[in-house]
């Protein structure tokens, strides 16, 4: 015989630290809590194990509901290696022959074992692994309340962790905020409450927070009328000498191909040369088309004109013609008015960035700007500017006392596309770019979507916590495993069985990845997205010839 080790004195040694009760070695668990299963093959980051299924079938009518839950799909169940207690996720379950059930569990993290057999101090991750033959306990409510308790940190609590009815689920808000997040879930899933649910724990957190919220149909202004600042269409007042060369190329230029790049040389030099006439070039030692210096339509238009006589032959005075009939329609367009409005124009960039941005937020840390009565045309356009607006302003302002900015940009998948060729290109540059270095910079970006598989590819990686609502397409739910954590696979299987208001949490934001069930929102916190009752709506009459009138004068009118 060889001097290694066999398997049966490995195990032996492994019980021994729970046989013997000492100071160093703790006690062997309670009786009403003896094994359920055994573990059968180790791999990296999860096992197989073997459950006896008559004493799962015994534990389903056991007080505690931990415990009564142990060893089911999405359950939690725990296995002795050495002085600690390794906690594992079920992911799938099989039979296995008579009265067997084989299953796979994920390994989430471990914790300390006490002299009683409890659990404490719970830590993501695993340090020492289990050998095949180990024993397998099931949680109970007390190993619960110490994987979940919340830490020291700054956090905030937005529902109630699965299977438990008063064990909070807590989202750390510096790890979520500061390597992104995204809130996922089909359409009906409560995704709207859910997202104005967590901005307002934020919000309650942090009173003097900075938060912009790009609200594309316009939902959000009824949740967040008390504690936040709202803007749309009518006092938006976006001015256009914001927007950088590329976004201007967005909004005046109509031809593509070769046509397209003459276009926008000819746009470039105008640009300049009427950005270089404004007050503020003169302080300046270098203006670019990209300054955000204040100029006078007029003067590009008139910069235009004269260019164009300069010219011989007729032909070549078409695309300066074409530039010109854009800049009139802007111009005399009542849609585009938030936008491109009077004569005079003065440099309020400062009051701009500062009622946006909320500096100083006076206890409304939060600007919901509803973009759903902007033009179609210009729609992505103005969400570039704001978007580049925070980014641009958290690069510029490093020297100074820092002011970490969190953008949260509603139905997503129509800024950041998965189609290269989609039009707004401007917007998606800046989303993806913020995805990538916004976190040098203290600018966090929330997406929120109904189509993770429509999203840019790399852009929903780069988010650190992902917050997943019930999902019914399978390239979305495939979407989302693939962005997922390898611990958190057992916890995506129940994607499509969620109820509403029922989410999986995993990443930087969470201890461990967690099923949540969200709090109720208070009715006037709620955004304006619940579903008509037709059965309720269609019984009503009374007015109609009122209802169209009005309507009719708010739709001709492009008013709210």
């Amino acid at each position: 015989m060889n001097d290694q080790p066999n398997l049966r004195q490995l195990l032996d040694e492994m019980s021994s630290f729970s046989e013997e009760p000492s100071a160093h070695s703790p006690s062997r668990p309670a009786p009403a809590l003896s094994a359920i299963g055994q573990v059968v093959e180790i791999a990296g980051s999860g096992s197989q194990v073997r459950f006896d299924a008559a004493t799962l079938a015994s534990l389903f009518s056991h007080d505690d509901p931990s415990v009564a839950m142990s060893g089911q799909v999405g359950s939690q169940v725990k296995m002795v290696v050495c002085h600690a207690w390794l906690i594992a996720n079920v992911r799938t379950m099989k039979a296995d022959g008579p009265g067997e059930v084989l299953a796979q569990v994920d390994f989430l993290g471990e914790g300390t074992r006490d002299s009683s057999g409890r659990l404490s101090q719970f830590r993501r991750g695993v340090t020492r692994y289990p050998i095949p033959g180990a024993e397998v306990y099931p949680v109970t409510t007390d190993d619960m309340l110490a994987i979940f308790a919340a830490s020291d940190e700054p956090h905030i609590e937005i529902g109630t962790v699965y299977p438990t009815d008063d064990i909070r689920g807590a989202l750390y808000v510096d790890p979520m905020l500061s390597k992104h997040f995204a809130v996922l879930g089909s359409t009906g899933t409560g995704k709207s409450t859910s997202v104005a649910l967590i901005l307002h724990r934020i919000s309650q957190l942090s009173p003097e927070g900075h938060i912009v919220m790009i609200d594309p149909h316009g939902e959000y202004s009824a949740a967040f009328k008390g504690c936040g600042e709202l803007f749309n269409v009518d006092n938006l007042q976006l001015p256009y000498w914001l927007l950088n060369f590329e976004e201007h190329c967005e909004v005046l230029l109509t031809t593509e191909g070769a046509e397209r790049q003459r276009d926008a040389d000819i746009l470039a030099k105008t640009l300049l040369a009427a950005r270089m006439k404004g007050k503020a070039a003169e302080t300046l030692g270098k203006v670019t088309v990209d300054s955000p210096i204040p100029y006078l339509l007029s003067d590009l238009n008139a910069i235009i004109v004269n260019e164009m006589g300069k010219l011989d032959r007729a032909g070549d005075t078409l695309p300066f013609q074409r530039l010109k009939t854009k800049l009139d329609e802007l111009k005399a367009d009542p849609r585009y008015t938030f936008m491109f409005s009077g004569m005079l124009v003065s440099d309020t960039m400062g009051s701009f960035l500062a009622k946006l941005f909320r500096l100083p937020s006076h206890g409304r840390p939060i600007s919901i700007v509803d973009v759903s009565g902007v033009p179609s045309e210009v729609t992505s356009v103005v969400v570039s500017v704001l978007a580049r607006m925070v980014f641009d302003y958290a690069i510029w302002s490093r020297t100074e006392a820092q002011r970490p900015l969190l953008l949260v940009c509603e139905e997503a998948h129509r800024y950041v596309p998965k189609d290269e060729n989609a039009n707004g290109q401007a917007v998606r540059k800046i989303l993806e770019r913020i995805a990538k270095e916004g976190r040098k910079y203290g600018v966090s970006l929330g997406l929120i979507t109904q189509r993770p598989s429509d999203l840019a590819e790399g852009v929903l990686s780069q988010c650190g916590t992902i917050v997943a609502m019930r999902l019914n397409n399978e390239r979305d739910q495939a979407c989302v495993r693939a962005a997922m954590p390898e611990g958190a696979r057992g916890f995506l299987d129940a994607i499509p069985a969620l109820r509403n208001r029922e989410c999986i949490v995993c990443g930087e934001g969470v201890a461990i990845p967690i099923r949540v069930r969200f709090d109720d929102l208070e009715p006037e916190k709620r955004p304006a997205s619940s579903d008509p009752s037709f059965a309720r709506l269609w019984r009503e009459t009374g007015d109609e010839e009122g209802i169209i009138n009005r309507t009719i004068k708010r739709w001709r009118g492009h008013g709210r």
